[in-house]
């Protein structure tokens, strides 16, 4: 069974073992990349110290995507360097990789494997897939478990619900061949939640992931503070009508253009004043 391992393990050279270069040390790509990659590679960056900010990282072991504009038919994406931490990404520490996992670039990092498996998959299946976040949070982890999933007992989780998919666990995302099955369960559907695992999402880019990303995060937040109580006959979750409803009410804040806009250049400001750094 072919394993994304395979795919890098020779060129790591891990019985030697490996340094993990601080971001800031590398050269700096603006002027070296196209513009829209250097844009691209910015926002990405940016994307990652924001769920750093907001508390969705698990160290290293979670990765964030986006694709690069197609080049003579070359399908590459940019992933985070293996062993850099989300509140340190820099446009430029950035990997940029094809769909076989083979960097686009010199680089002095690599990828992680079960990254590759995940967000390969979504790129190749899903041209609206610009961005895919993938998390690892306790809340998101712990609605996951559950065999309902989510329940349809906010606000946050009805704006979500009926765009959302589930993928059943197979262990750690290291064999190829589970991508067939992850792009299968998620369909045309922009939100995941991977059994025993985590969360999910896709945008057409980073502004609208990390937007559907937000509502998925705080649907499982508040569904496991609601389900302290212990008494789930004490819970009022809405029918699938009232869910639909809210769904198309919420459904134009995923237009590109609108949510995006409204939103994200206002949490780029947030990370300037606390975080700034990303777009070097």
């Amino acid at each position: 069974m072919a394993t994304a391992v395979d795919t890098q393990s020779s060129a790591l050279g891990m019985e030697a073992g490996f340094n993990i270069p601080d971001p800031t040390t590398v050269d700096r790509l603006e002027g070296k990349v196209s513009d829209a990659e250097w844009k691209l590679r910015c926002e990405l960056a940016a994307t990652y110290r924001l769920c750093a900010l907001h508390g969705w990282t698990d160290l290293v072991f979670t990765h964030i995507s986006a694709r690069l504009p197609d080049e003579n038919g070359e399908e590459r994406f940019l992933i985070n360097p293996y062993g850099v931490m989300f509140d340190e990404m820099t446009a430029s520490s950035l990997v940029k990789i094809d769909m076989d996992g083979t960097p686009q670039q010199e680089t002095p990092y690599f990828t992680n494997p079960a990254g590759f498996t995940i967000h390969s998959a979504v790129h190749s299946a899903r041209e609206d897939a610009g961005c895919v976040i993938h998390v690892h949070t306790p809340y998101g982890v712990a609605v996951s478990v559950q065999k309902e999933g989510l329940r349809r007992y906010t606000q946050f989780a009805m704006q979500v619900h009926d765009d959302l998919a589930y993928h059943d666990y197979e262990g750690i995302a290291l064999d190829l061949d589970e991508r067939e099955r992850l792009v299968a369960d998620i369909g045309e559907k922009n939100l995941l939640i991977l059994r025993n695992h985590g969360t999910l999402t896709i945008g057409r880019n980073c502004a609208l992931a990390f937007l559907r990303m937000y509502l998925l995060e705080n649907s499982c937040k508040t569904q496991i503070f609601a389900q302290s109580v212990g008494d789930p006959d004490q819970l009022k979750e809405e029918d699938e009508a009232m869910s639909a409803r809210v769904f198309q009410q919420a459904a134009p804040a995923f237009m590109p253009g609108l949510g995006d806009n409204l939103v994200w250049p206002g949490l780029l400001r947030k990370l300037n004043r606390t975080n700034p750094g990303y777009d070097y």
